[in-house]
């Protein structure tokens, strides 16, 4: 299935989800791509629980905090995600361009905008020998569809937000769940931390204070994993899935080869409308580059709103555009849902 619309966003971190607005007030939609299963980016992934302190209006907010107010604030465009996928292939059309993502998705576009921040997130893989001849069938570094995992004996291991959350959230379909951790210390939400212990104090989750050592099976099917801990030493548990969530690193991924004339991984981009070197294709946020660039989500804020005032040039060549106030125009107040 090919998706159409008028701008696609790669990147559903704050500055993408802010560009949506900015898009918006203007009659344009937008699809984003974003290979994390949620949007906001570094602030969702990484620091949900962190404060903020230079977001305008906003003495302190915390990472999750500011992304759920942007998809608030989004709400009104109804906007399109596809989550867990990579922008791998981008082409040009006669109307425009084509994104493909490693899922298969097809968006075409009039406008393509690059908020990627650093790059695609990538899951770190873990120090533990024989991985790589389960991985994709029964050892995974990421959860892109629950139902998969249905009637599964599982591993999870890791002490962050990831393993904690999927711990909780495949539980009630799982065969069995246990979460591995090398230290009873979890650095993941307290709320999450609590409901997970609480689990385990039903005997619905194992939780086990160990370090994984090796995967055994047969073929790409695991049986087996090998643990060590100073209480058992040596002891190995069965399971048939392996999750490990062991933090995510940043690598710039296909955008790459996208013929962009990156400097130094990063997308060289002009100071007026935040557009590359190519005719349609933006770059907002971290990603970018020019003379006097600061790496700040409210900088990021900025680039999206001055690119949305050329993209409606791409998007819609035959009407003028007439920048608005949302405190004066009627319209834009309607958009919003603002308008008594």
């Amino acid at each position: 299935m090919t998706h159409k619309t008028d701008v696609v966003i790669i990147g559903a971190g704050p500055v993408g989800l802010f560009a949506v607005f900015e898009l918006g007030l203007l009659d344009m939609k937008a699809h984003l791509v974003d290979i994390l299963d949620k949007p906001g980016g570094q602030c969702a992934e990484l620091y949900p629980e962190k404060p903020i302190y230079d977001i305008p209006a906003l003495p302190i907010v915390t990472g999750q905090g500011l992304t759920d107010a942007l998809m608030e604030q989004i709400k009104p465009f109804h906007p399109t995600f596809h989550l867990g996928q990579m922008a791998e292939k981008l082409e040009k059309t006669e109307d425009g361009w084509r994104l493909t993502t490693d899922m298969g998705t097809v968006i075409d576009a009039k406008v393509v905008v690059i908020a990627a921040g650093g790059g695609s997130f990538v899951p770190k893989k873990p120090a533990i020998p024989g991985l790589e001849p389960y991985e994709g069938t029964s050892v995974f570094y990421a959860v892109r569809k629950m139902e998969q995992f249905r009637d599964k004996s599982i591993v999870i291991a890791g002490g962050g937000d990831s393993a904690l959350d999927w711990t909780l959230n495949l539980q009630p379909i799982a065969k069995s769940v246990t979460l591995v951790h090398r230290r009873d210390d979890f650095r993941a939400a307290p709320d999450s931390v609590n409901k997970m212990r609480a689990l385990v104090a039903e005997g619905k989750v194992d939780l086990q204070i160990a370090n994984i050592t090796g995967v055994h099976g047969e073929g790409d099917q695991l049986h087996t994993i090998a643990m060590q801990s100073k209480e058992q030493g040596d002891y190995t548990l069965e399971a048939d899935t392996f999750l490990a969530f062991y933090g995510l690193t940043m690598k710039l991924g296909p955008i790459a080869d996208f013929g962009l004339n990156l400097h130094e991984n990063l997308i060289p981009v002009d100071t007026e409308k935040f557009e590359t070197a190519t005719p349609g294709i933006f770059s907002i946020g971290d990603i970018n580059t020019y003379p006097g660039k600061l790496k700040l989500i409210l900088s990021g804020f900025h680039e999206g709103a001055l690119m949305a005032q050329q993209a409606f040039r791409y998007v819609y060549p035959d009407k003028k555009l007439r920048f608005q106030y949302t405190t004066s125009s009627s319209d834009l107040q309607t958009k919003l849902g603002v308008k008594e």
